[in-house]
């Protein structure tokens, strides 16, 4: 009996080391999804601020757009200017914390009618 005892010694020991690793990588995937989550939202409030802005302030949106965004976050925003609506659109590149894993951009793009007289009339 007390043989039987001796030989289980250690087996929660191996069974957790071999469960750390997948608990460690559920762990990294949820926090990525989040993090995937949250910059496409920057994104969309992004292109949507400097549409609404460039709209009623020509020449004003590229800058509102990249002030709406999160400092640190490597975007490109392009408002081009001209027309009855103004359109613009905003890429964030996503950094990935799971090696290997490669992701793309998340991109948005927002389109708003042009507010202003000069070219929509009185």
């Amino acid at each position: 009996m007390r043989r039987r005892i001796r030989s289980d010694r250690g087996q929660v020991a191996l069974e957790y080391i071999g469960f750390v690793p997948i608990l460690l990588f559920v762990a990294l995937c949820a926090i990525q999804l989040g993090w995937v989550a949250y910059v496409h939202e920057q994104a969309d409030t992004a292109a949507r601020t400097a549409a609404r802005v460039e709209a009623q302030h020509p020449g004003r949106g590229e800058a509102a757009g990249y002030a709406a965004i999160r400092e640190g976050l490597p975007a490109t925003v392009s408002v081009p200017g001209g027309g009855d609506a103004v359109t613009a659109t905003v890429t964030i590149r996503i950094n990935s914390i799971i090696p290997g894993l490669s992701l793309e951009p998340a991109r948005a793009t927002a389109v708003m009618p042009n507010d202003d007289p000069k070219v929509t009339g009185p």
